[in-house]
């Protein structure tokens, strides 16, 4: 079993508990209650028409590759932080036992910042994308390497019916082609592959000509210097996904 599949097959397990004990009538309601979601991609084509690349700055404590990323975590300043140094986005992971997050972490940050936010998970489950919107998300990510076509089929309509922005992310061009039948307007390209979680940042070169001309396209993992967002920014990229180069103070938001 791969890291994806594994981690996907846990996903399922605690979903399957929350709607046990959340019942998908009452994150409805919430969500049909939330403030109206703020357009995340919009504020990446803003970002652009300033002549300026858009970057969804990440909110994370660990990964399954890096282990614990920050030992002084706080969801609080780090998003507080990413939004007065001129992130377009922010994107928070909620996954807890693969990222150490939570909904909390989320929620922390939803509370202090006004720009547009990504619920970063693996999503399976359109009682997800509806807990999503409950929060405060303005857009979900959809994994095509975790789901069939039925399955993100099916998370993409359900994301619709809530006004959310969605952000596909691809590893190859089998996935970037999955995408096209499902209407996207932001497509990222993650350059770490989820199954063996090897990174290679030549991809966003070797892929570039297979997404669609008409999308955004967004850079994701692996980002390590203002050199490389320039170069991909130049080739076409509109945006750019990064967390642990800035969770780690490798890179300076503010200069990008």
């Amino acid at each position: 079993m791969s890291v994806l599949e594994r981690i996907c097959t846990d996903k399922a397990a605690h979903v399957k508990e929350s709607k046990a004990k959340i019942s998908f009538e009452h994150i409805h309601n919430a969500a049909r209650k939330a403030k109206p979601a703020k357009g995340f991609e919009t504020a990446i084509r803003a970002k652009n028409a300033d002549g300026k690349p858009a970057v969804i700055a990440e909110v994370k404590k660990a990964s399954p590759s890096k282990g614990l990323i920050s030992d002084d975590f706080d969801p609080v300043k780090t998003a507080q932080h990413y939004q007065e140094n001129g992130a377009a986005c922010i994107s928070v992971l909620t996954d807890t036992p693969y990222f150490q997050g939570s909904d909390a972490d989320f929620l922390a940050a939803r509370k202090v910042t006004d720009i547009p936010m990504i619920r970063k998970d693996f999503m399976v489950d359109p009682y997800q994308i509806v807990e999503s919107r409950a929060m405060g998300a303005d857009c979900i990510l959809i994994i095509m390497a975790a789901l069939s076509d039925v399955q993100a089929a099916e998370l993409v309509a359900a994301a619709r019916e809530y006004k959310l922005d969605i952000l596909f992310e691809t590893h190859n061009s089998e996935e970037i082609e999955r995408t096209l039948p499902l209407n996207p307007t932001l497509i990222g390209v993650n350059s770490r592959n989820l199954k063996t979680l090897d990174v290679d940042i030549a991809m966003f070169d070797t892929l570039y000509d297979t997404l669609p001309h008409d999308c955004l396209k967004i850079a994701e993992s692996g980002i390590q210097s203002t050199d490389t967002i320039k170069t991909l920014y130049s080739s076409g990229y509109n945006g750019f996904l990064i967390g642990e180069s800035f969770m780690r103070n490798a890179l300076n938001l503010s200069e990008i």
